[in-house]
């Protein structure tokens, strides 16, 4: 463009800003025109640094919550600050197919139909899910556009699209012919309700208090009993053998022999094996090797029978018995006691404490079940080990690496089948009226055998976490290589950023790694290190917190203390709830929710706005862009308070540039926050209106425009307003390139000027010394008084400063006069860096009307003590009152006691006073 028509642009006369900063209208406005500008889509120049950001795909059952604000905001900052630094950006969006979820939101509307999916088939059933998905699935997505996250909305995944499947597919295949997928009979977690398996990691422990009971297993030779204690009397017709520890000598003498079951009789060894604990119960194990994980061990281990005594449903099926058939497992347990009872083979019952695993998704208690299953070893552990201990992954906080290695480990094989309809199918078949078990019998592939009417699809679906964990590079077509390289796959990968939770560290965290380093290149046993590092998913991985609420509780809502995020961002802006809440969220540390922190984000954006509307108010429209507001500063104008700002200003983008290089998201805008609100508006700007020169106003848009920019990846839609209204370019500002502090520096020299730490540190001294004897003021109520006289007794050395800046004390702390004196003088007194302010109060104040009001005062507070100790003093109160009603007497105690000796301490003063 013709420089004279850019300046002429840039010289136009610009929009007002209103008076009142409005969320709604500009977030709409903004969000609108970059997606028509295709403002976040891809853009490639290799002969920039690339950065990828794969969003963490939600569920689509799911809807906004807090968690999700929290997370997308950050993944949008990390977006946004990388465009401004010039590299070349992707930011991948996506959602999971989220199997039993989804599964679960089907069932029930088919039971509002009177139907179950067994009456309408594997296929309709599909259908009805994927309307399901169609209809609902992509919400969350829609509600996250609200806070303003720049996707690159065309490259969106679903984890059951055509192509991703494929990938899924393809993997199980490789890992399979590798030999790290394998089938068969083991215990897992199985969830009654749901009706499929689950992984170790799909299962919460939960602190439960049960009956531990102890029963008598009588021995066949009529000698007598042997004691057994157990939580779970409803599977004593599984049990085929009581175990005791071989160096117990309790029942040394017994190994050997025999007992009677005591439910549904029969004959059972006594059996010796070091996995029992002497310590629990009577120190004998009854063996229920088709429903214990410990059980299962010990009766592969002694050869024993597994009996099988429940249905996939947690009710009790034939091999029980028939008192007990078709029951449910808790209504059991309740039977067997009493039956136990009857027979008098219970001897006690106690309360025992424990931790029983629950259904992460039904919330029930998982049953411990001998299941044929599809299992995968997982390749590469010490790959995925390596890659983190080298520091080619680094996690954010680091203390994350000793959970990551710890679980790695202790790695135990996963159970990868699912017992459901909706999700990837197992792409195996099986010959129809063949062994199974027979790998002759048995076909893999994409597409299925040829002849498929002698053969059947095995109909288990694959864990959801199993597809998740291809997320880095089925994202970009793996493995078909041509739409890896329109994806632009070799340009991108590794990714860059990796934001989520900690507690899906074992889920998906280091699954995706292992995924990556087995799958990624040619097939090899070991990688080295090159090889590690151009194959793992992404380079960073940033943890967050949880969110919580006041009381340290997760927020859910189930315990009605979760804030609907659409509210917040309508009441306080979408600006205002990202800078909230990034403010309250440190490095990996949980979040304590606070709607106040939102309200101080929504406050933090209108002085951003008033600031701007201030510029507005003086001078004339003028260039902005860097080199031209640089132009229009005047070294020979140049205050030493004004090079004390630009050198704060210098500072500030220094360490706010450390805090971002370190992920330290709350730290950076407590950083510009204090700068911008303190330092510059609160300072600044009022201190420089008394010699408002054109270098001045130069100041003022060098510091705007450079906070805009660095608030922008936070605050994207106030920021872009301004941007525009205020005349600082004619494009997005997200496209403007970030001057960086040593750009700023190097402009700033150019200038002939030398930033100085000194700068500061005197005009420091003069804000304090302005600060405490306002404090000073206001202790006697006289704020607002403008015609007080002062004297200063100069620290050493400080006397020239308080001389030059004597006009601007005097405006500040509402002075007619501020005279130095040399003499320590009986007047109210405040020390500061620059020495002493004596505020001459006897000439100024009725001395005996504001001693009275002093101690009226007292009086007041004096009562009110007496009230909160006698409170506090109360047995009845303590014992009835809520913990938070006697907190808050307590604190307003201290707050009242604080206050006694502060007003004493003014009496004091009043006193000491001549008239």
């Amino acid at each position: 463009m013709n420089m004279d028509i850019l300046k002429k642009i840039l010289l136009m006369p610009r929009q007002m800003i209103k008076a009142i900063y409005n969320p709604e209208n500009i977030e709409n406005k903004w969000y609108s025109q970059w997606q028509e500008k295709g403002c976040f889509a891809k853009k490639i120049d290799h002969r920039k640094d690339s950065f990828c950001i794969l969003m963490p795909p939600p569920n689509v059952t799911g809807v906004l919550h807090m968690g999700h604000l929290l997370n997308n905001t950050l993944q949008d900052v990390l977006i946004r600050r990388a465009r401004q630094l010039g590299k070349s950006t992707l930011w991948i969006p996506g959602t999971d197919h989220a199997g039993i979820a989804t599964q679960v939101k089907v069932e029930k509307e088919l039971m509002k139909e009177g139907k179950i999916r067994q009456n309408i088939g594997r296929e309709s059933f599909i259908q009805r899910a994927l309307h399901w998905r169609d209809k609902h699935g992509g919400l969350i997505l829609e509600q996250l556009k609200k806070l303003g996250i720049s996707c690159n909305w065309d490259a969106k995944v679903h984890t059951l699209d055509p192509g991703y499947n494929l990938a899924v597919q393809t993997a199980f295949i490789e890992l399979y012919n590798r030999g790290y997928i394998y089938r068969g009979k083991r215990m897992v977690n199985w969830c009654p309700v749901s009706l499929t398996a689950l992984s170790d990691e799909e299962v919460m422990m939960k602190p439960q208090q049960c009956m531990l009971y102890h029963l008598k297993y009588e021995l066949t030779d009529g000698s007598g009993f042997i004691e057994v204690a157990t939580t779970r009397p409803e599977t004593i017709m599984g049990d085929t053998a009581i175990a005791v520890n071989p160096n117990d000598d309790r029942y040394r003498s017994l190994i050997g022999k025999t007992c009677l079951r005591p439910l549904k009789k029969a004959e059972i060894r006594i059996i010796a094996d070091e996995a029992v604990d002497q310590d629990f119960g009577s120190g004998a194990l009854k063996v229920t090797p088709a429903h214990s994980a410990i059980d299962f061990e010990i009766g592969q281990r002694h050869r024993l029978e597994f009996l099988d005594i429940m249905n996939p449903d947690g009710t009790l099926n034939s091999l029980a018995g028939n008192d007990f058939e078709g029951m449910d497992r808790f209504e059991a347990r309740v039977m067997a006691v009493e039956k136990l009872r009857k027979l008098g083979l219970l001897i006690k019952e106690e309360l025992y404490s424990n931790n029983v695993g629950f259904s992460e998704r039904a919330n029930v208690p998982i049953e411990p079940k001998l299941s044929e299953q599809w299992f995968l070893k997982y390749p590469k552990v010490e790959e995925a080990k390596a890659a983190i201990l080298n520091g080619v992954i680094k996690l954010r906080p680091e203390r994350w690496t000793k959970t990551y290695l710890h679980w790695l480990d202790n790695i135990k094989d996963w159970c990868i089948s699912r017992q459901l309809w909706w999700g990837h199918r197992i792409p195996v078949w099986y010959r129809k009226g063949y062994d199974k078990n027979d790998p002759t019998n048995i076909h893999l592939s994409i597409d299925g055998p040829e002849d498929k009417e002698n053969w059947e699809q095995d109909p288990d679906v694959l864990d959801t976490w199993f597809s998740s964990a291809l997320w880095p590079f089925a994202t970009f077509g793996w493995p078909d290589l041509k739409k890896m390289e329109e994806k632009n796959f070799d340009y991108f990968y590794p990714t860059s950023d990796l934001v989520t939770g900690p507690d899906i560290i074992f889920f998906w965290v280091t699954r995706m790694i292992i995924a990556s380093l087995e799958l990624l290149g040619a097939n090899k046993n070991h990688l080295l290190p090159n090889e590690i590092q151009e194959r793992i998913p992404f380079k960073n991985v940033y943890f967050t917190g949880i969110i919580r609420d006041k009381l340290g509780r997760k927020m859910s809502k189930s315990l009605g203390n979760s804030p609907e995020p659409l509210d917040l961002i309508k009441k306080y802006g979408a600006d205002g709830l990202r800078f909230g809440l990034l403010s309250m969220a440190p490095q990996g540390q949980d979040v304590l929710f606070s709607e106040e922190r939102v309200e101080f984000g929504r406050n933090f954006c209108n002085k951003l706005w008033n600031a701007f509307r201030f510029r507005q108010t003086i001078g004339e429209e003028q260039d902005k862009t860097i080199e031209g507001i640089f132009s229009r500063i005047n070294p020979k104008e140049v205050s030493l308070i004004d090079l004390a700002i630009l050198t704060q200003m210098l500072k500030t983008l220094i360490e706010f540039e450390e805090a971002m290089a370190e992920y330290e998201f709350n730290k950076a805008l407590q950083i510009i926050y204090s700068f911008f609100w303190k330092d510059f508006c609160d300072w600044y700007l009022e201190v420089s209106k008394i010699n408002q020169t054109s270098s001045v106003i130069g100041i003022y848009d060098l510091i705007l425009r450079q906070c805009l920019l660095i608030l922008h990846p936070f605050i994207p839609f106030i920021t872009e307003e301004l941007w525009h209204m205020a005349g600082y370019g004619t494009g997005f500002i997200n496209d403007e390139k970030l001057d960086t502090s040593a750009n700023l520096l190097a402009n700033i020299k150019a200038l002939g000027l030398e930033p100085a730490e000194d700068s500061i540190l005197e005009v420091a001294m003069i804000r304090e010394l302005i600060s405490s004897t306002r404090a000073m003021k206001a202790n006697y109520g006289l704020a607002a008084k403008k015609d007080m006289t002062f004297y200063y007794k100069a620290a050493d050395g400080q006397t020239s400063i308080i001389a030059k800046y004597n006009e601007i004390i005097k405006h500040f702390i509402g002075a007619a006069k501020v005279i130095e004196t040399n003499s320590l003088l009986d007047l109210p007194v405040i020390l500061t860096p620059a020495g002493l302010m004596y505020l001459d109060l006897a000439s100024q104040i009725d001395l005996a009307s504001e001693k009275q009001k002093v101690i009226d005062e007292i009086q007041k507070i004096t009562q009110l003590i007496a009230k909160n100790q006698s409170k506090l003093n109360d047995k009845v109160f303590i014992s009835k009152a809520p913990q938070q009603i006697i907190d808050g007497t307590k604190k307003l105690l201290e707050e009242n006691l604080k206050k006694q000796v502060e007003l004493q301490s003014l009496l004091d003063s009043l006193n000491s006073l001549k008239t």
